[in-house]
């Protein structure tokens, strides 16, 4: 049984507001991170051994390590993505692959999104292969999977915007959110996607199908998009609000503009 107050837990503000009796517990796979703090805190590797022990492929410990110190300046998100890249190179085994999607630990499932994106030969079958990560329920796992799609979406763009397209229409908001948030054309620490600055109008069919979506993480996605897109395309995003706001003018879709227009408005 894991104790009351650290599955109620707040995310620490900092490093050193870390509860240290939260870090064992990371460390062993049973709690998922609260936020980014606790994510940085984790002990990737101890963490590793104790899932390889699991899945009896404690022999594989070593390549993982090496892989891991071999980096000259290695960081949370390297070490994420190093882990499941050479898990990857180590298996295709789908029954692996199953289990640890249903990890209790947001890294490790993490480590298996990785891993399993290196198995698929076109973008239809990446995004299909990798869509229950786009669903997570943790923020984490959400955010690796458009790390490990971003390249190959934009690699075979119309493809992808075709796909994602009907995503829109998915009951499931994290999926809704996925399909327009991996397409920024600026985004979050991922490539740029050179196609929407110049031409924002390719992924209309994703934003029209979004723009009184009921669910704010969906609605901060759409505008945070539209955002990207006016640094580049002031014009064609403000003529796109003012269509939105004729045709549509929800409370969604008002908010959604507001967020879209804010640099144009500072």
């Amino acid at each position: 049984m894991i104790p009351e107050n650290i599955t109620n837990r707040k995310g620490p503000r900092s490093l050193r507001d870390i509860n240290p009796e939260v870090i064992p517990y990371l460390n062993k796979g049973l709690i998922e991170t609260k936020n980014l703090m606790e994510w940085l805190a984790v002990d990737q590797l101890k963490l590793l051994k104790l899932v390889l022990v699991d899945l009896k492929r404690s022999d594989w410990y070593t390549n993982f390590e090496i892989a891991v110190n071999a980096q000259k300046k290695p960081t949370a998100n390297s070490n994420t993505k190093i882990i499941g890249e050479v898990l990857g190179t180590m298996t295709k085994d789908l029954a692996l692959y199953n289990k640890l999607q249903k990890h209790s630990s947001d890294l490790v499932r993490c480590w298996s999104c990785w891993a399993q994106s290196m198995h698929y030969n076109t973008v239809a079958t990446l995004l299909k292969g990798l869509q229950m990560y786009a669903a997570d329920t943790h923020f984490g796992v959400r955010e690796v999977v458009i790390f490990a799609t971003k390249e190959r979406i934009i690699a075979d763009l119309d493809t992808s915007i075709d796909i994602l397209a009907k995503w829109t229409a998915s009951s499931d908001e994290n999926i809704r959110r996925f399909s327009v948030e991996v397409l920024r054309p600026v985004g979050v620490w991922t490539k740029k996607i050179a196609a929407f600055q110049e031409n924002p109008e390719k992924a209309l069919s994703v934003l029209n199908a979004l723009k009184s979506d009921e669910s704010k993480y969906v609605q901060d996605a759409v505008g945070n998009w539209l955002n990207d897109a006016s640094k580049t395309q002031p014009n064609w995003v403000m003529d796109l609000c003012k269509q939105w706001e004729k045709d549509s003018p929800t409370k969604a879709t008002i908010y959604i503009i507001k967020r879209g227009m804010r640099t144009l408005n500072k």
